[in-house]
């Protein structure tokens, strides 16, 4: 600052101006080192106080959902609490300070999900599976860096909304063992980096929508216990990574799509279908597209008609669950080459004639059962 002077000021010349001015610059120049050390220190400083204004932000959303917590049983919360260090709390995990994964899975945490985890923009991993929530689905349209959802065994009540499908690098999805009703989102065929799909043991009604074709890279569609009704979609078929398909415990008519089994479905290792209504013969090349397949369940339902032989060709099968159906004919002699069959069930079933001695030699078939059929002869 310009000093006062009581009586006059003193105005100085051009010449001394250029001086100051020089001697300014020289001075600049050689501050000019500490000014970029201290800009950098600076930046860290504001990096680190943007943090700590974020990390509150953060804060306050996870102590409004521990406010919606009725009963923390086992007191999994206890460390919730301003005195210590956010990321520390029990079940946070962060990353440059920010929360980025939540796991309270089994904490014995019953209540309301607080809208509030809708504001963690930064979290990847979000579990809170094997507790007592209740009430709806909060909205997480905002979560656009979520990649894992597992809400599964609460007690949701309400729908899936559709804006949940705005979360667009969802790679897993678990809302299983819940009490949602309606249909799924049409919006579903918009998370195209969705593996898995986990649905079943809800109240879920309407149609299997067809825009899962979109959902190219699933690998588990797992629909069973709802009430779906209608056809099972071709589109079924064209999942090349798709390694588990349950749409069991449904009222699902018609027959298994020609999609299915018509391509080459190499990684597909679990198939169930039972508890359907379910129809109409197998192909007799149903057995030569499931190479990797180790389960087959097709019980209860109303499938008829003679059992193809190629099904002796899915070596690494170990579950065959046929019963209370209408097939006819004979026990296929070539069960004999499922080396690996652990469990072969064709109860209540129309099967005539001899049980295949061939089934004698499966070492490690550990549960035989053929009973409600017209089979003869003994057990080789």
């Amino acid at each position: 600052m310009q000093e006062r002077l009581p009586f006059r000021v003193i105005r100085p010349s051009k010449g001394d101006m250029a001086i100051s001015q020089a001697a300014r610059l020289a001075t600049m120049l050689m501050l000019l080192p500490l000014l970029l050390i201290s800009c950098g220190v600076g930046s860290i400083l504001c990096s680190s106080m943007t943090t700590v204004h974020d990390n509150s932000t953060d804060m306050i959303s996870l102590l409004d959902f521990k406010r919606a917590i009725t009963n923390d049983s086992r007191q999994a919360l206890t460390s919730w609490h301003t005195s210590f260090p956010l990321c520390s709390w029990e079940g946070v995990h962060c990353s440059s300070g920010r929360v980025t994964k939540l796991y309270l899975r089994q904490r014995g945490l019953f209540g309301r999900i607080s809208s509030s985890l809708g504001n963690l923009t930064f979290l990847r991993t979000l579990d809170l599976s094997k507790n007592g929530f209740t009430g709806e689905l909060p909205p997480l349209n905002r979560l656009h860096r979520l990649e894992y959802l597992d809400l599964g065994k609460n007690s949701l009540r309400g729908t899936i909304p559709d804006t949940l499908t705005n979360c667009s690098k969802l790679r897993s999805l678990d809302l299983s063992a819940n009490l949602l009703m309606g249909e799924i989102p049409l919006g579903i065929g918009r998370l195209s980096n969705l593996r898995k799909v986990w649905l079943s043991s809800n109240n879920l009604t309407g149609t299997i929508p067809p825009s899962l074709r979109n959902n190219s890279q699933l690998e588990d569609i797992v629909l069973t216990d709802n009430r779906f009704m209608g056809t099972i979609p071709d589109e079924m078929g064209s999942f090349p990574s798709l390694v588990y398909l349950g749409l069991a415990g449904n009222m699902l008519s018609g027959g298994i799509p020609e999609t299915l089994y018509k391509y080459n479905q190499s990684s597909l290792q679990y198939l169930y279908l039972y508890s359907n209504m379910l129809g109409k013969t197998l192909p007799s090349n149903f057995g030569d597209t499931f190479p990797d397949l180790k389960h087959l369940c097709l019980d209860n339902n109303n499938f008829e008609g003679h059992l193809p032989a190629s099904l002796g060709n899915i070596s690494g099968l170990r579950l065959l669950n046929f019963s209370s159906n209408n097939f006819i004919g004979q026990v296929p002699g070539s069960f004999g080459n499922l080396e690996q069959l652990e469990y072969l069930i064709l109860q209540r079933n129309n099967f005539w004639g001899f049980i295949p001695i061939e089934l004698g030699g499966l070492k490690q078939l550990t549960h035989l059962d053929l009973s409600d059929n017209n089979l003869q002869g003994g057990v080789p």
